[in-house]
């Protein structure tokens, strides 16, 4: 390269930085805190600077859905809310390694405890996870909190939603379990013919395996248009076909799904989830609205589920306790 040639790299270069930084200070950056120093994180402007808390439940989704499914979609959730958050002049998104817990899965609608393929944490466990992360975040200064976990068990959102709510009283800013405000409810892409098929399908149907297909479609076998229809048109109907021997470990027809539908419920999913938190930044109150778990607790079949997973809990609790004691780790008091 001649004197003339390296001069204009080195110039183009140096634009290139300069432009690069005077954006950085305008629109703010997506940050990765598992790469960054102790510095780095205390120079951020706490004010302006946005935890999101990403998780993933593991969970058994059936034959045709990987056990993860929820943490692949949360993933692509905290990036898309991320970018919104530093187009607004100013501001920071930190965001922080993918906690893969969570409780509830789909299989507790049968009663069926262990699953192959679901591995959760009890309920007082995944309250304690985060509102441990609430303590550490409001000590160091920390005010906007972001919990992305897309999971609908009532009592997962319960755990988030209290966490969040130590973290306002005790702390003075905003832990919010986004999927726990009420912001489920958004339009049904379905045509009328795939409804009737697939029916209420919550957990690893139509609609999450054409997510999944969208993400991931490595994931998806081909033989998912085998799938036989789950179909049910209430919860009622849900428990009776989990509670089955056979209960192949999802609702709905799978069968149905797509990509193509898949990228239109996840715009709309998307698009939903990142409106609201840029509202709840700009002053919303997001306890307003009745909360997802209060919602689906008004349901008696719900409610005894819930309650029978909780009780299943305990007896875990109460096992783990007493090899504690006999083995000396913990006095009976």
């Amino acid at each position: 390269m001649n004197r003339k040639k390296l001069r204009l790299t080195l110039l183009t270069a140096t634009l290139c930085l300069f432009g690069l930084s005077v954006q950085s200070q305008a629109y703010g950056q997506i940050h990765h805190i598992a790469e960054m120093t102790t510095d780095q994180i205390s120079s951020l402007d706490r004010s302006k600077t946005v935890v999101i808390l990403p998780g993933g439940i593991l969970e058994q989704h059936g034959p045709y859905l990987p056990s993860f499914a929820d943490g692949y979609m949360n993933e692509r959730l905290t990036q898309d809310l991320a970018e919104a958050i530093v187009e607004r002049p100013g501001w920071n998104a930190l965001i922080f390694p993918l906690i893969p817990l969570g409780n509830g899965g789909a299989n507790e609608i049968g009663r069926k405890y262990s699953f192959s393929g679901t591995y959760t944490i009890r309920f007082s466990t995944l309250r304690a996870v985060f509102m441990d992360l609430a303590t550490e975040l409001g000590e160091r200064g920390f005010r906007w909190i972001f919990v992305v976990h897309l999971h609908g068990a009532p009592n997962h959102n319960r755990a988030l939603d209290q966490s969040g709510d130590y973290f306002h009283d005790t702390f003075g800013g905003e832990m919010v379990n986004l999927w726990g405000t009420g912001f489920q409810g958004g339009q049904d892409l379905r045509t009328e013919k795939e409804r009737l098929e697939d029916g209420l399908s919550p957990h690893a149907g139509m609609d999450e395996t054409s997510r999944i297909m969208f993400l991931r479609p490595d994931l998806v076998p081909n033989t998912v248009r085998q799938a036989q229809p789950q179909t049910e048109g209430n919860f009622e109907g849900l428990e009776r076909i989990a509670k089955s021997d056979d209960w192949p470990g999802y609702f709905g027809s799978p069968r149905l799904a797509s990509a193509a539908h898949g990228a239109r419920v996840w715009k709309a999913l998307s698009t939903r989830l990142v409106d609201l938190a840029m509202r709840i930044l700009d002053g919303y109150d997001h306890r307003e609205p009745q909360r997802y778990a209060d919602f689906m607790e008004s349901n008696p079949t719900l409610v005894e589920i819930n309650s029978d997973a909780l009780e299943r809990e305990r007896e875990v609790e109460r096992r783990q306790r007493d090899w504690l004691i006999a083995a000396g780790l913990e006095d009976k008091r």
